[in-house]
């Protein structure tokens, strides 16, 4: 589409609404580039973005992605072979981070059924073991100590040889008190020296570093410290080395995986230019239009984007309407008209919700002409008239049935019969070509034209006669009539002047009052209309009113069905241990054989009433949160340092890549961390249901390391039923030494057991204190 049109209708402006709503320099890259599109097509897929854009608002209020710089220059050198500094590093890891929660946000989602956005959610790439090695370089682009062994090594020799320096000086300080100037620890040229009077510069044996302005302090380096310094600055030169190393290493890294990075950058920055879109829709009151496939418009209570307080209005362009001829007085706000018009096609083909409401249709142009405005050119000496009608004549070649043509103040700036005359005509040669067209034009004899002539329709702007103020209201179908002499007659011209200027025209008085009464049915429907729009919005906020008081209604009973499941868990727990008093007591005070007891056992915990509670929606948050995943950002609590999860090995063991380091974690070793704020918002959590294998047949053998103390007794317990009914005659029972809590409880059950011979601890080549081995019989 042509860029005079998009300067014409203001255009940049209207984009740069959007620009608040933007976080991420890629989606501002694209908002600058935004250009109308003919494709039909890739304009549905915009719309569509918008709309699942906006039912994921519904189930996740605070969905965000975060900010994000242009990466397209540290990704262009990865690809030739440079290495990035720490910050371009830092940009990239936060990438890496954004990336990571984009994926899980959509993997955690629920109740939003996707299909263009799905696109885009799925192709984002994560890389948890790049994700994780960028966790050497903190947010303020330093260099961690355990971006590698050699870092760390240095650092702490640096660490060292400055507090022997700091613990030198105090003691130098002390004994040549008396001959400094001051007594602090100055710093010149990045070594440590003391300030040292001019008149015992030799009493101090050292190198001269500086001299003050006065002349009456010199700062030297004790002799003492020289060899000291000179191995710290040796020291920064390593460690500048080794960073310089760490980076490269870390580039070398990242640079197989350019184009998916480069690909993670385009995908997040469109993510947000949608989630911009929709931000607009809402703030705005905007809607996404729907897309004729026969060019024809219907824009409701459409506003111009750029005025404060627009007034809203109607346009219906049918298939059949070529031109609409907006006729009437120059003030009223028909140019607004013109301009609202294109910006509305404009918006609409470039994907943006436009200011009308819901329901609104744009078509799909290949090109809008515009005549907008004084063209007076000076340079090439052309009139008004010439200049129009220059740009006029380049419309008319031009153009064609896949256009859209706006004239302001048509055939304006030359003789009124004349400029008439050439109006029609033109407007004669679009209707016949079938071209669309609005034009707006003060001279009366278009209104004969627009009534008589068939596929073209008269329209006005509402003038309030009593005020003497326009109203700015459209109205369609409805040619303007003129109010001068009801102007000049409320402003205080004699009545006689304007009597005989009314008889002069007598001959247009009849189609004044048509005219007139036809703003008034105009009005009496558009009064009607807006009544209907009233009852409509409040049909609207009762049906969201009914809504609401439903997900109310629904929550309370998830709680009182959570409230009670979670009583019967108590009555449930009650039951099994007042059975379990009995069963021993039973046990103890008759001759029933351990199967029997067993068997009596199962029968009562049968009897217990299944219940998931995992099925309640808060539960399964709580749970979820609860679990770590591929790609979290964690804390390693033995040495303070973050890295990232790569994937689970086995049971709750973590492969994790801390920095350079790659390395197995069991889940009490690290902590998950929360990332940047945008990322700390509720989310639509599912539930991860692990099923362990179990082996059909006896075991002999019970490892209950790292249970809690009652999950621990009860598979106790069922171990020792299984191996009683199983005819076993010895088992072992590992529960580790660790705080001892386990073991004394082993100990304490083992011994009051009936069925329980003797036990005690397995040799040390086999678990020793460890592992403890029972006899049954």
């Amino acid at each position: 589409m042509n860029r005079k049109i998009l300067e014409q209708l203001e255009f940049a402006k209207v984009k740069e609404q959007f620009q608040t709503y933007l976080q991420t320099d890629q989606a501002k890259i694209e908002l600058q580039q935004l250009e109308p599109t003919t494709q039909i097509s890739k304009l549905q897929d915009y719309i569509t973005e918008v709309q699942e854009m906006s039912a994921i608002f519904v189930e996740n209020h605070h969905f965000t992605i975060g900010s994000l710089r242009d990466l397209t220059e540290p990704i262009r050198r990865l690809e030739l072979e440079a290495d990035l500094n720490s910050q371009e590093l830092l940009d990239i890891k936060r990438l890496l981070m954004i990336s990571a929660e984009v994926s899980r946000f959509y993997q955690e989602l629920e109740n939003v059924d996707l299909v263009v956005l799905k696109r885009l959610f799925e192709k984002v790439e994560t890389f948890p073991q790049l994700q994780g090695s960028l966790q050497a370089i903190n947010d303020g682009g330093f260099i961690e100590s355990f971006a590698s062994p050699e870092l760390a090594t240095i650092r702490r020799k640096m660490t060292d040889s400055e507090n022997q320096v700091r613990q030198l000086l105090q003691d130098i300080l002390k004994k040549y008190g008396n001959f400094l100037s001051e007594s602090l620890i100055a710093s010149r040229n990045g070594r440590s020296v003391l300030p040292v009077k001019n008149t015992y510069r030799h009493k101090v044996a050292g190198v001269v570093h500086d001299i003050s302005a006065s002349g009456n302090t010199v700062y030297i380096e004790p002799r003492a410290l020289v060899q000291l310094n000179e191995e710290i600055t040796q020291l920064h030169a390593d460690e500048r080395h080794e960073i310089t190393r760490i980076l490269k290493s870390l580039s070398d890294m990242l640079r197989p995986h350019s184009r998916a990075l480069t690909n993670n950058a385009w995908l997040i920055g469109h993510l947000d230019f949608v989630k911009a879109k929709y931000c607009y829709l809402r703030d705005y009151k905007a809607s996404l239009p729907k897309i004729s496939v026969d060019k024809s418009i219907q824009l409701l209570n459409v506003r111009h984007p750029l005025l404060k307080n627009p007034v809203p209005n109607d346009l219906h362009f049918s298939r059949q309407l070529s031109v609409i001829v907006i006729t009437g007085p120059n003030t009223g706000g028909k140019t607004i008209m013109l301009k609202t018009l294109g910006l509305a096609q404009i918006m609409g083909q470039s994907g943006l919700p436009i200011l009308a409401d819901q329901g609104s249709t744009i078509a799909v142009f290949n090109e809008i002409f515009a005549d907008i405005g004084d063209e007076q050119s000076i340079e090439q000496s052309l009139s008004t008239f010439s200049s129009h009608m220059t740009n006029i004549v380049a419309i008319l070649d031009e153009a064609n049935q896949d256009s859209l043509v706006l004239f302001d103040e048509l055939g304006a700036g030359t003789d009124p019969q004349e400029g008439a005359s050439l109006a029609m005509a033109i407007l004669e040669q679009l209707r016949l070509t079938e071209i669309k067209t609005m034009a707006t034009t003060h001279y009366p004899e278009l209104k004969a034209y627009g009534i008589e002539t068939a596929f073209v329709e008269n329209a006005s702007m509402e003038f309030d006669s009593r005020s003497l103020k326009p109203t700015y209201h459209f109205m369609q179908g409805v040619p303007g009539r003129s109010n001068a002499f009801e102007i000049a007659r409320r402003l205080g011209l004699a009545d006689p002047i304007v009597n005989q200027a009314e008889q002069m025209t007598d001959s247009d008085s009849d189609v004044n009052r048509i005219i007139e009464e036809l703003e008034k049915q105009t009005l009496e429907s558009r009064h009607r209309l807006d009544h209907i729009k009233e009852v409509e919005q409040d049909n609207l906020k009762f049906n969201r009113a009914v809504k609401k008081l439903y997900y109310e209604f629904a929550q309370a009973k998830d709680k009182e069905i959570e409230k009670a499941s979670l009583e019967a868990q108590e009555i449930v727990n009650l039951a099994l241990a007042e059975s379990e008093e009995i069963l021993a007591k039973l046990h103890e005070a008759s001759a029933l054989k351990p199967h029997q007891i067993i068997e009596a056992k199962g029968q009562l915990k049968k009897l217990v009433p299944k219940t998931d509670l995992t099925k309640n929606k808060v539960l399964k948050k709580a749970k979820k949160l609860r679990q770590p995943q591929a790609g979290d950002d964690i804390l390693v609590t033995a040495y303070g340092q973050r890295g990232t999860l790569l994937k689970q090995v086995k049971g709750d063991k973590w492969e994790a890549q801390v920095g350079l380091i790659k390395m197995t974690l069991n889940e009490e070793e690290f902590q998950l961390v929360k990332v940047a704020e945008e990322s700390q918002k509720p989310k639509k959590q599912t539930l991860n249901v692990i099923k362990r294998s179990t082996s059909s047949g006896p075991r002999a053998r019970l490892d209950l390391r790292g249970k809690r103390y009652e999950e621990a007794m009860q598979e106790l317990d069922a171990f020792i039923d299984q191996a009683l009914v199983n005819n076993m005659s010895q088992v072992d029972i590992i529960h580790g030494i660790g705080t001892g809590v386990i073991r004394e409880a082993v100990t304490k059950y083992l011994r009051r057991h009936k069925h329980v011979k003797s036990f005690g601890y397995a040799p040390q080549n086999a678990g020793g204190s460890g592992c403890t081995i029972a006899n049954l019989g």
